[in-house]
């Protein structure tokens, strides 16, 4: 009996091996690297040295002037007043070290050259480029993640993409190395055509400079053939697969996607209906791939008088939560004082679930009984999220090991990565 088991197992081996190889290759699971919260996006006529310094002072000063304390910022989020006495520091904080974790210079939507003869637009371009590349490169304190968003690679403007992604890392490869973190943003992609083309775009890239890591790209989704294709596919699936690795990231446009829906510009926001549809294809397509989701934006800004300010930070708080509740726990921030709420609310989240999801996570490892009989399906998406609270400073390691018994390398065990980078090295 046991040989004929053995050979069934043979033969199911040689039946099955290509269908796991493959699905090895396309599912590789959750990465150990660091997701930012957010990423912050400035115009390439308006990036310099000076940006991130000019942001967080920026932030600072309005959180101070229209922040009150920590009741006060309660009343803002929308949080209970303990956790808003936990929240206020941990923002100043953060404020002050880090205030942008993720910078995009942007080369497409912010860059305008409306009134430019055509003959002067590469060389406007150009102009503007060298000055951001050198000033990315000379920033002494650089931010965690960086990278462009050039044009998308359609007839009009692919020439300008490829020469964009091409002279800036020119000036800022430096002996076959990019800064930490650098990616591309490719936007308004429609077909997975055009994924595979950036992967040969990549590879020449690679080869001309001499890059000595591989260059990878993020895929804006804001395009409804992106999420539905002519034959009625989820196209964003396809586009992930081939992107042959590259792809570090899906991120949703929500007013491009919007607009191309119909929806009339007063009701475009993050929690439409197309907007949530959008991102739900996008989050089954990315699962297991080790693509990162991020959110959209809100276009309504904190600027003006006190109560507009306070209105528009309720409702960026809101939508904050609500994307990191649905599993989208990156967004876009468009202004500096959006910063503020994008930190008390991100620190919020995880801080309001933390105790709990450190006791399930104890409970669990010493197999002892508690309210949850938690599996260890569970227990990932629980070490996940106690993973993702340290990396944006909501939490700290001495928490962690106090209340969920584990060292910050046993949690990323318990998360399932499959490299253990950042805290779980």
């Amino acid at each position: 009996m046991a040989d004929g088991r053995e050979r069934l197992l043979d033969s199911l081996d040689v039946a099955l091996g290509a269908v796991d190889a493959r699905y090895a290759a396309a599912y590789p699971g959750l990465r150990a690297e660091r997701q930012p919260v957010h990423t912050v996006y400035v115009p390439v006529d308006r990036y310099d040295a000076d940006t991130v310094r000019s942001w967080g002072a920026q932030a600072q000063d309005t959180f101070s002037r229209y922040v009150s304390g920590a009741e006060d910022l309660a009343d803002i989020v929308g949080i209970e007043p303990t956790l808003a006495r936990e929240v206020l520091p941990l923002v100043e904080a953060k404020l002050a070290a880090e205030p942008i974790e993720d910078l995009r210079i942007d080369f497409e939507d912010g860059f305008p050259q409306a009134g430019i003869a055509p003959g002067g637009r590469d060389a406007d371009e150009d102009a503007h480029l060298v000055r951001a590349a050198r000033a990315l490169r000379a920033t002494p304190n650089p931010t965690p993640f960086s990278g462009i968003r050039v044009k998308c690679l359609e007839p009009a403007v692919r020439a300008r993409a490829v020469r964009t992604m091409d002279m800036f890392l020119a000036e800022i490869a430096d002996n076959g190395s990019l800064p930490a973190g650098f990616v591309v943003t490719l936007p308004k992609v429609t077909a997975s055509e055009q994924v595979a083309a950036m992967v040969t775009v990549c590879e020449y890239l690679e080869s001309n400079h001499g890059l000595t890591t591989p260059l990878r790209f993020e895929i804006q989704i804001e395009t409804p053939q992106s999420v539905c294709g002519p034959d009625g596919t989820a196209q964003v699936a396809s586009m992930i697969h081939a992107a042959q690795g590259r792809c570090s990231g899906l991120h949703y446009g929500t007013y491009d996607y919007s607009a191309a829906c119909g929806i009339a510009a007063e009701y475009q926001a993050m929690d439409h209906p197309v907007a949530d549809h959008a991102k739900a294809t996008m989050q089954v397509a990315a699962a297991g791939t080790g693509v990162l989701l991020s959110d959209g934006s809100t276009n309504r800004l904190p600027v003006g008088a006190a109560d507009e300010i306070r209105a528009a930070w309720s409702l960026h708080a809101r939508l904050v939560d609500r994307s990191l509740r649905r599993g989208f726990y990156q967004g876009w921030d468009l202004h500096p004082a959006q910063l503020p709420t994008r930190y008390a609310a991100t620190f919020a989240f995880y801080r309001r679930s933390f105790e709990s999801a450190a006791a399930r996570i104890s409970t669990y490892l010493a197999r002892t009984e508690g309210g949850f009989l938690d599996e260890p399906a569970t227990v990932r998406a629980l070490a996940s999220f106690l993973h993702r609270g340290l990396e944006c400073g909501a939490l700290t390691d001495s928490e962690v090991r106090e209340r969920a018994g584990v060292t910050p390398g046993r949690l990323g065990e318990l998360a399932g990565f499959t490299r253990q980078e950042g805290h779980f090295e």
